[in-house]
């Protein structure tokens, strides 16, 4: 099975949750998950921001769905680091 163990996201959120909270909410989502967020625009209403995610095993489905529950949509998968399966031969 492979790991995803960073992405980066660009996000649109609007203002509430704020940054901190944003981030405290996905970095909760594991044990080791390292959220970087950078505020890249804002305007009356939303932020865009690119967010990226460390983890050794990250679930980029609870990631997802979190960002919605918190109002923010995903815009693009900018970059990832992903880890394949070892096959062993018999």
């Amino acid at each position: 099975m492979t790991q995803i163990r960073e992405i980066e996201l660009d996000i649109l959120k609007p203002h509430l949750p704020n940054v901190l909270e944003f981030s405290d909410a996905i970095a909760n989502l594991g044990p080791d998950y390292e959220v970087f967020l950078d505020v890249v625009q804002m305007d009356e209403k939303t932020e865009t921001l690119t967010v990226l995610i460390k983890g050794h095993s990250l679930d980029y489905r609870r990631i997802e769905e979190t960002i919605k529950n918190l109002g923010g949509s995903i815009h693009s998968i900018d970059k990832c680091h992903v880890v394949g399966e070892t096959i062993k031969n018999s």
